[in-house]
């Protein structure tokens, strides 16, 4: 009778810690976003690498909330103390009125630690090393008006930042989801943990999703503002660079912008970093661990740990749906104020530029080079437009850390 009734006790005690008594309808919302994001990620192949692990991430928290939990203490007496953890031998002692209690550790879950990197500015600058690394600055260095376009198509960010406190977000927050026009979602979860960390899982999600759907949302907006003319200009081929220029470029870039701007220091800084290892050629192992090992590491780190944050009662709430619409205005007007100077560009020039690869001066690289790629040749399919939309769209990387930087300094 008594091992019925442990073993009844234990099957209660499971059944009441499990998911049926302890999860709320927001994390059944949240499982069933967590599964959109995995269609999106798996079957329409829309920025795997980045969208897999938030989606896991999202849908184990909501699953094991615990798994975020900050580790805590609890003060236990001597007979608490012994029963639970069979000693009081090691654990600091506090002393309430005259009766001893043992400070008892209880540690974090997984996430938790892993967060650490997001939260103290660690994993976005490491993803940037690892980008300058894999990045060709060639084309920007061949044609350094390309930095006009990607300046421009940073203007997106500091529109919605106006609007976002229009609609009753702090500055901070307004700063934290304007960065989204900027389409790189490394820079995003950055200012975020600087300005506004309670916003987090709604950027960071928001952000990634508009990288995804860049061959989407582009196009439309790019052939609404262009002309068939324009769309079909052949550019000429780009001058060769040397290798010195490349070698010279990201340190005179670090040089310059840390002095001006402290705050895009760590951004640019490792970003330059990583170009430079890339172009020295004398780093070789650097550069290809940079590229895949240690940039592969910190994307499921940083993914996982991002989609953690997506809890149902963070996540479901007005100001979710705000930051999304918010977020998508942002770089809907990124990619038109692009397009716009790139159509001044073809102005001046006599019709030597392709108003096209202004839309590239979002910062989601390659992608929005290849969408400029893509619409160019619908028009003209002996049109090469890639090599020349990567300036601005390097230069957008650049200009999204840049505009980082004035916010932070700013709003900080």
């Amino acid at each position: 009778m008594e091992i019925l009734e442990r073993f009844l006790k234990a099957l209660e005690g499971i059944f009441t810690g499990s998911g049926l008594m302890t999860l709320n309808w927001q994390n059944y919302v949240m499982i069933g976003v967590a599964c959109v994001l995995f269609y999106l990620a798996i079957k329409k192949q829309y920025e795997p690498l980045l969208l897999l692990p938030i989606a896991f991430g999202m849908l184990l928290v909501n699953l094991y909330p615990s798994i975020m939990a900050a580790p805590e203490t609890t003060l236990m007496s001597a007979k608490d103390c012994i029963a639970a953890k069979g000693t009081t031998d090691g654990y600091a002692v506090t002393m309430i009125g005259n009766v001893k209690y043992y400070n008892v550790p209880h540690y974090g879950g997984l996430f938790y630690y892993l967060y650490q990197g997001v939260k103290l500015g660690i994993y976005p600058p490491l993803i940037f090393l690892g980008v300058g690394a894999m990045t060709d600055f060639g084309p920007l260095i061949a044609n350094p008006k390309s930095f006009i376009l990607g300046a421009a198509a940073q203007i997106g960010i500091f529109i919605t930042f106006i609007g976002a406190i229009f609609l009753g977000f702090t500055d901070a927050q307004a700063g934290a989801i304007g960065i989204i026009g900027g389409a790189d979602g490394p820079t995003a979860i950055y200012v975020t943990t600087k300005l506004a960390p309670e916003l987090l899982g709604s950027i960071a999600i928001a952000a990634y999703s508009y990288m995804a759907l860049v061959p989407i949302i582009q196009p439309p907006i790019m052939k609404a503002l262009t002309t068939k003319k324009e769309r079909a200009v052949r550019m000429e081929q780009l001058r060769p660079v040397s290798k010195l220029e490349k070698i010279i470029f990201p340190i005179i870039i670090v040089i310059v912008i840390s002095i001006l701007l402290p705050d895009a220091a760590p951004l640019v800084g490792m970003l330059m970093f990583g170009n430079l290892i890339k172009e020295s050629g004398v780093a070789d192992r650097l550069s290809k661990t940079a590229q895949n090992e240690l940039m592969n590491i910190i994307t499921i780190f940083l993914g996982t740990t991002v989609g953690a944050t997506a809890t149902g009662t963070n996540f479901l709430s007005f100001d979710t749906i705000k930051i999304i619409v918010l977020g998508l205005l942002a770089f809907m007007m990124g990619s038109a104020c692009g397009v716009l100077f790139g159509k001044i560009m073809y102005k001046v020039t006599g019709g030597k530029v392709n108003p096209l690869i202004g839309s590239a001066g979002v910062s989601a690289v390659p992608m929005a080079a290849r969408v400029s790629q893509r619409v160019g040749q619908e028009e003209n399919p002996g049109n090469f437009l890639l090599m020349h939309a990567m300036g601005p769209n390097v230069a957008g990387v650049i200009g999204s850390a840049v505009a980082a930087g004035v916010l932070l300094n700013v709003l900080k």
